[in-house]
């Protein structure tokens, strides 16, 4: 099989591309930058230099494939974060019908059923959307939630102001949590399998707790025992957001976000199709990893 996937060298994308050629497939990885790509080059994968922004590299890049990996890769340069969500999407969209691909895994969010109100998956939800309308197109959404990396944001306040804290809600809201591991080796095994058909939905979960078991155990990783959880409202968490230096687009998308957690709405399709069962890596796994970035901040 010939697999074609974006997100250069990431997280998620390196370890799928690494289970797939260990499996003896066929495997392009795209990305911007041909040093990342290196260590799977090394591997046996082949290097699409470029950009998902250019409609022509994707349409040669995806030549010859039997399925495709997609994620929208972030780009802290742009001014309209939903537009070039929705114009990488278009791109993804012409490319699969240029080659007639038939199978596709989306690396897509929690929150995606809502089209929009949740901030930065709006344009995931816009790609869902495009793709269930591809004619002989099958389509796996994977909809991981809140990522634990996110937490990493949150490491100079925690040294500085000795709390943790966002918009998501008072200290009893519980948070769907997602290690990049998880989500890897989810996709990995779908795309070896591909044995969905239609469209479907996969969620991804590695854990679920409330914001104050976060803060307790990730204060107890770092030595602070006592780590309180303050609930932002919006205009503190965009205003925090502007000031650790997000542009005013991306502080704005990810206290939408916030506040669609808080609400409910976000993680409301989670709850009603909860996976079973959740991922490996729990919050006491990713708080040594947390405890570690803390040191070296």
């Amino acid at each position: 099989m010939k697999y074609v996937l974006t997100g250069g060298a990431g997280h998620i994308t390196q370890p799928v591309a690494e289970k797939l050629l260990a499996a003896g497939h066929i495997v392009t990885v795209i990305g911007r930058d041909a040093a990342k790509l290196k260590p799977l080059t090394e591997k046996g994968a082949t290097a699409a230099v470029g950009s998902v922004e250019d409609r022509a590299f994707l349409t040669q890049a995806f030549a010859g494939a039997d399925a495709v990996y997609l994620m929208i890769p972030p780009n802290f340069g742009v001014t309209d974060w939903l537009g070039y969500q929705q114009q990488v999407a278009d791109n993804f969209i012409e490319a699969i019908k240029a080659n007639d691909i038939r199978k596709t895994v989306v690396l897509s969010s929690i929150g995606a059923h809502m089209i929009t109100g949740a901030g930065p998956v709006d344009g995931l939800a816009y790609l869902e959307t495009a793709l269930k309308k591809l004619p002989n197109v099958e389509n796996l959404f994977l909809r991981p939630s809140y990522f634990y990396y996110n937490f990493f944001g949150q490491i100079p306040m925690i040294k500085h102001m000795n709390i943790i804290g966002a918009n998501l809600g008072e200290a009893d809201t519980k948070l769907v949590l997602t290690h990049t591991n998880d989500i890897a080796d989810v996709a990995a095994e779908e795309l070896l399998a591909l044995q969905f058909t239609g469209t479907s939905v996969r969620y991804i979960a590695s854990d679920e707790r409330t914001v104050q078991e976060i803060a307790s155990v990730l204060g107890k990783a770092v030595g602070n025992e006592q780590l309180p959880w303050v609930a932002f409202s919006d205009e503190q968490m965009k205003g925090g957001l502007l000031q650790a230096g997000l542009p005013d687009v991306f502080a704005e998308g990810y206290t939408v976000m916030g506040a669609a957690i808080r609400n409910g709405e976000m993680q409301s399709d989670y709850w009603n199709n909860r996976p079973a069962p959740l991922g490996k890596i729990k919050l006491e796994d990713f708080a040594k990893e947390f405890a570690v970035a803390y040191s070296a901040s």
